[in-house]
């Protein structure tokens, strides 16, 4: 094993950390992780991403599930319509973009540095959601009709399944918002949708792609050991303060992105 293949794997700890400590977030360090310091290509590294993520959000489910945190009958009606676009966006949306999206000049856009920089374009939306101060009020509206809900998990998905993230944060406001959900409540409700959606989105890649197994369950377990470390630490310090710091790493990281795909 070599000094990369070993940072590759002590970052495995690190997403799992973050996920066990914020609860949520950790997703986003993935796949830069493995297109930056493992070399993966990016819809590669989308793909392990989906795994990493269906996987140890299906631990996260099980904990919140313990604490009374997880409304399984709305979980399961909004994940529908997003893991379908999730799977097809895997199976045949990313497999169909072109090596090259379009040249201006000597510039070229390729389907990698495509995929990177709308990836990077989401982590900023994501990083200005961590770096806000959470709402936690209830939601006294009525919820929304289920065509509505349907059409929204079909955007969500979509782009969740281009970048290979979770996309906890893009459900839990439309569970709190749409659904009518309490704040504490749709954080764990959101696991249940992204663990269905990260590893449907994940069986359409198995049809196109080559997955290296054994380095991939390593990195998924190694993660969630990171997470059950991060779940105890999460009990001595506060998470929201954790959350806002990740929120501006994750800020530095998108530009960077944007950089160096750029440059």
């Amino acid at each position: 094993m070599d000094t990369i293949q070993i940072l590759g794997y002590i970052g495995a700890l690190v997403v799992g950390l973050v996920l066990g400590l914020i609860g949520g977030g950790g997703s986003i360090l993935t796949v830069p992780l493995l297109v930056y310091l493992l070399g993966y290509n990016p819809v590669i590294a989308t793909a392990y991403s989906l795994f990493v993520v269906g996987t140890s959000s299906m631990v996260g489910t099980y904990q919140k599930h313990r604490k009374g945190l997880v409304d399984f009958k709305t979980g399961l009606a909004f994940s529908f319509p997003s893991f379908v676009a999730v799977y097809l966006s895997r199976r045949y949306l990313v497999s169909g973009i072109p090596e090259t999206l379009f040249s201006i000049g000597e510039f070229q856009l390729s389907k990698s540095m495509g995929i990177m920089i709308f990836f990077a374009i989401i982590m900023l939306l994501a990083s200005i959601s961590m770096i806000k101060k959470g709402n936690n009020k209830e939601v006294t509206s009525k919820p929304q009709a289920y065509y509505k809900t349907f059409i929204q998990g079909l955007i969500i998905g979509t782009i969740t399944g281009i970048i290979g993230a979770g996309g906890g944060f893009l459900y839990v406001p439309a569970l709190v918002l749409w659904a009518n959900i309490p704040m504490k409540k749709a954080v764990g409700t959101s696991l249940i949708i992204v663990t269905i959606n990260s590893l449907i989105g994940f069986t359409g890649d198995m049809q196109t792609l080559d997955i290296e197994w054994t380095f991939l369950l390593t990195f998924t377990l190694i993660s969630i050991i990171g997470i059950l470390i991060g779940v105890f630490l999460s009990k001595f310090v506060s998470g929201e303060k954790l959350k806002k710091s990740f929120g501006f790493f994750v800020l530095i990281m998108a530009v960077y992105i944007i950089y160096k795909e750029l440059k």
